[in-house]
């Protein structure tokens, strides 16, 4: 009998570990592995791992005193399951290669007829049939190679409520015995295809098995037309809750990477075989995907063609124009795996056991990850992961943690009900496991009721038959909307998860329109109403280290700080908390309102070197520079011909054209000609498209975190790159499904590359109108912007009579610009500030569109221009520097707007300060500035903000670059490029630094202006 070496378990190489042949003698060769029948008991099922002592029941109605943590959870730890088995042939007993599927519960609980959430456990192998060689010829005791056995067809279901296994015989023609295949839940239906039986592949035939009603079915479902056909070790995942995707595996002559789809709302049902776009897996086999609520579907690890485990994951979405494409998805695996096990919850996957082969398994604290899709991180059970760690820890590394050893295992499954995690049987060390696991995801079990804690931690208790005391141990979303009525006032917490989906009356029709509880029925819109929902399902973005680097201090990783957000910072200083001054704190509840960050993340200035890319974590309080704060200071009847017809692509494609050429975070780099990519009529289309946007939106736009937050950029494209490649890029590759992003006007103006910046930021509004989000600042207008360089750049770039068109153009279009935007009701955000004249949101509301600047109020004067004074200490309102008629604001008037508008923090721009941010009022206002080397001359650094979910603020930094190797006299392009800014700049200097003083007729200054 031919033996697939992709069917061979890791340990199987390991002859200590080979268990002797029962089976029969030569069989006839097959390309690919078969399973034989023999008896379940040749395998001793009573070698397992001891069981630990489960943790503690936590008494019904009794708050947990669960530590809110800052920043991505780790990975959490199992425990064994005492479930009750009434009879012996209840438990699904030793096995691998089987699936274990989460079925949501039917109907109202306590109303007649209600089923609880169950596992539906289905096939796997039941023993090891021995050792064999790569000819099919079973071998003696010690050499490399175990084959699967007592392949089976048998159901198991573990009721959550109840803690008890139980075998059903459903009526109906079953599935052939088999191991190696896939099952994912369509509603109260498991769908079953593909796997590997004592026959060889099994069918590519769609079983169902229909749980709907009290009795269990099985059904066979009718597809037409070609499809993925028979296979093992592939994956399958119902994406969007619509289309059932089948990707990878093994034919039985090579490992695959077709991408299969169904789509259950469409009848006939048919097999569509897929081309994403993006770069995706190798061919591979043992990998396994999970889909997201939002649509979202993550495929990790696998063994490719060549036997070696990979580490990488890919994410694959349907965009709205009907287009699939894959994305690598970010972070830094701990460890390459297959044969493991993942399944979401929430926005984090859950990755457990799997091998590495050459008889080794991934263990030690490896042996469990989370992929945080949210925070763009990978976390093991003691950090997020900076580097990966395989081959650091022996074969035998892990036996002195019995929690880990748990875990050490392959071939098993997982699946999750709520925020529980459960993993069922695998194999370890050439022994078959029968034992349950339980974990419960801390990040999700943060928003669920103390009851639903209390029978989370009662699932690995040994209770008494019966359902378990509270609630079962998960929340569904009538536990979830209890939550934001119990929350203290001010207190954030985190958002509703999309709930699992409720089925009724289901037969052997898997269309999703019949995945909806009796009664009440949701209207069915697809993927595409999830991915514009996908904001709101992402789970906090990380208030920690997100981008997740080491530091490297004396050739010693420093993992990523993990304190609380009351805990002191290393300078010994309290972290700020902003927040409304009556607003109680309390240690036991998630922390009240929005809430500043102990540490910043900041890019390292070197390129070269050790410390070259690298990323650190600084306290707020080290920063030596805050405080530091620099002061800077259209003709209708345009005669240009716009050639109509001569248009080469259609205007939705300009949007396309100019993200494909200009977005590139890594790649980017200065034209050598400079001479613009876009003539004049692609910017006309361009820019009116993005006005017919921004005219239906509001003058105060109402946003929602997570969100990223940038100031001013000021013509300088390179430091926006340099922030999209270090912190997350807008785009399918980078992180727009689950991350808002904001901009605070001053776009153009004082930089190299202001036609880059701004024509960048219109394609972006106009592709992802609902998630990239522009404000105006106080150089989004003509009379500005004439004369600190845009206009300039212009014509320099584009030719006078083009140049002149287009800037005044694109200056209509700032007059279409919202003015300001508040995030969750409780940040507001402005370019300058709130002057003398702001003090209810309303007055800004009131500004109608469009504005110019000379038409403008003092409201909209004081919105752009005005400034904090110099520091907490000078109160009330003083002349600002930057001309008559305008004014600096003091913190008294800061907590004055709060107090009116019940807002706990206020992000305002418009300022160059050194460390890209700055303090003031105490915290409740922040300056961001995110172009570094301000005019060449400030060396400051740049800074985004970063909001999560939890609406914890995380600044985020990159210093400036070092000055070019080659000087102009090398570089005569370079010179001639520099000449017309650093004249306009030396004309036209920015202020001095904060506390020197104002310079006589600066010319900066719009007094001189």
């Amino acid at each position: 009998m031919d033996v697939d070496s992709s069917m061979t378990s890791d340990t199987d190489h390991d002859p200590d570990l080979a268990v002797p042949n029962s089976g029969s003698g030569t069989t006839s060769p097959a390309p690919m592995e078969q399973l034989s029948e023999q008896p379940i008991g040749s395998q001793d099922s009573s070698s397992q791992v001891t069981q630990q002592p489960p943790p503690p029941a936590v008494a019904a109605g009794q708050q947990p005193q669960n530590p809110i943590v800052a920043g991505p959870r780790c990975a959490p730890t199992y425990s064994v399951v005492n479930a009750i088995l009434e009879k012996k042939e209840d438990g699904p007993g030793p096995r691998c290669g089987h699936t274990l599927t989460a079925v949501a519960a039917v109907g109202e609980e306590g109303a007649p007829g209600f089923i609880g959430p169950r596992l539906i456990l289905f096939g796997g192998a039941t023993a090891l049939e021995g050792n064999s060689t790569a000819t099919g010829t079973p071998s003696s005791a010690g050499s490399a190679g175990i084959r699967l056995a007592g392949a089976t067809a048998d159901v198991h279901c573990y009721d959550v409520l109840t803690n008890k296994w139980s075998r059903i015989t459903p009526i109906g023609e079953p599935p052939t015995p088999r191991a190696a295949h896939v099952a994912t839940a369509v509603g109260t239906m498991v769908v079953i295809q593909g796997g590997i039986g004592p026959t060889g592949l099994s069918a590519e035939d769609l079983h169902v098995l229909d749980l709907t009603q009290q009795r269990p079915r099985w059904h066979r479902v009718v597809v037409n037309g070609p499809g993925p056909g028979p296979r093992y070790g592939h994956v399958m995942a119902l994406v969007g809750q619509r289309y059932l995707m089948a990707i990878g595996g093994n034919d039985g002559k090579r490992p695959l990477a077709d991408v299969w789809a169904l789509d259950t709302a469409a009848k006939p049902y048919e097999w569509r075989k897929l081309e994403p776009e993006g770069e995706g897996p190798p061919p591979c086999m043992y990998a396994t995907a999970s889909a997201r609520s939002d649509g979202l579907l993550l495929l990790c690890g696998g063994r490719d063609a060549s036997s070696v485990p990979l580490a990488s994951a890919y994410g694959l979405a349907k965009h709205r124009d009907g287009r699939w494409e894959w994305a690598i998805a970010p972070g830094v695996s701990p460890s390459p795996r297959y044969q493991h096990a993942a399944v979401f919850v929430n926005a984090r996957l859950h990755v457990s056991g799997g091998a590495l082969g050459g008889g080794r398994m991934v263990e030690d604290s490896s042996s469990v990850a989370v992929l945080d899709t949210a925070a763009g991180v990978w976390c093991d059970t003691k950090s997020v992961v900076t580097s990966p760690r395989t081959g650091r820890y022996s074969a035998d590394a892990a036996g002195g943690d019995a929690a880990v050893e748990l875990t050490r295992r392959c071939r098993h499954a997982a699946a999750a009900i709520g925020d529980l995690i459960f993993i069922y049987g695998g194999l370890r060390g050439g022994v078959l496991l029968d034992d349950l696991l339980v974990a419960e995801d801390l990040a999700a079990a943060e928003t669920t009721s103390a009851a639903s804690h209390a029978a989370a931690m009662a699932a690995t208790s040994n209770v008494q038959p019966g359902r378990l005391s509270g609630r079962y141990g998960f929340a569904d979303e009538r536990t979830r909307q209890t939550m934001s009525e119990a929350a203290p006032d001010g207190s954030v917490v985190l958002g509703n998860p999309v709930a699992p989906p409720e089925n009724g009356d289901m037969y052997t029709d898997i269309s999703t329109e019949n995945v909806m509880p009796q009664g009440q029925r949701r209207t069915n819109k697809g993927v595409e109403y999830l991915v514009e929902a996908s904001a709101a399902e992402a789970e906090a973005i990380s208030a920690t280290l997100a981008a997740a680097k080491a530091r490297q201090v004396n050739g010693e990783v420093e993992l990523s700080d993990r304190d609380s957000g009351g805990e002191a910072t290393p300078s010994g200083k309290q972290m700020s908390s902003i927040k409304m001054p009556d607003t109680p704190a309390s240690n036991n509840i998630a922390p009240p309102g929005v809430r500043l960050h102990h540490r910043a993340v900041v890019v390292a200035a070197e390129t070269g070197g050790p410390l070259g890319g690298m990323v650190r974590q600084l306290s707020i309080d080290q920063f030596e520079n805050e405080g530091r704060r620099v002061s800077h200071g259209t003709p209708d009847n345009a005669t240009a011909a716009r050639k109509l017809l001569d248009r080469q692509m259609s205007v939705n494609s300009i949007p396309k054209k100019v993200i494909a050429y200009l977005l590139k975070p890594r790649g980017w780099k200065p034209p050598v000609r400079r001479q613009f990519f876009l003539d004049c009529n692609e910017i006309a289309d361009l820019c009116d498209n993005a006005e017919k946007i921004f005219s239906s939106e509001p003058s105060v736009l109402q946003l929602r975190a997570p969100i990223k937050i940038f100031g001013d950029l000021h013509g300088q494209f390179g430091d926006l790159m340099r922030l999209f490649d270090e912190y997350g890029s807008p785009s399918t590759a980078g992180d727009i499904a689950y991350i808002d992003y904001l901009f605070l006007g001053d776009y153009v103006d004082r930089g190299q590359h202001s036609l880059e910046t701004i024509i960048l930021l219109l394609a972006l509004k106009v592709e992802y109108a609902h998630n990239v989000h522009l404000i105006r600042g106080n150089h989004e207008a003509a009379d500005i912007n004439a004369l600190f360089g845009f206009r300039i750049e212009c014509i320099e770039r584009m030719g006078e009579r083009d140049g002149i068109w287009t800037w005044h153009r694109i200056n209509r279009l700032f007059n279409w610009l919202p003015l300001a935007a508040l995030i969750e009701k409780k940040i507001i955000c402005m370019h300058g500030g709130i002057g003398r004249s702001i003090n209810h949101i309303e007055q800004i509301e009131n500004l109608q569109r469009p504005i110019t600047m000379e038409a403008g109020s003092i409201v909209l004067m004081d919105l752009l221009w005005s400034d904090p004074t110099e520091n907490d200490g000078v109160e009330g309102l003083r002349p600002n520097a930057r001309g008559p008629g305008l004014v600096t604001f003091g913190p008294d008037r800061v907590m004055e707007f709060c107090n009116n508008n019940d807002l706990q923090l206020i992000v305002r721009a418009h300022e160059c300060v050194m460390d890209g941010f700055e303090r003031f009022a105490q915290g409740h206002l922040i300056t961001l500035f995110s172009a570094t080397n301000y005019c060449g001359t400030a060396n400051n650094a740049g800074a985004i903000l970063v909001l999560g979910r939890d609406l914890v603020v995380v600044p985020k930094l990159i210093h400036p670059l070092p000055p070019a190797i080659s000087s102009p006299d090398t570089s005569p392009e370079r010179h001639i490029e520099d000449t017309w800014m650093q004249e306009l700049n030396a004309n036209r200097p920015p202020t001095p630094t904060r506390g020197r003083p104002q310079v006589a007729n600066d010319r900066g200054s719009l007094a001189w202006i």
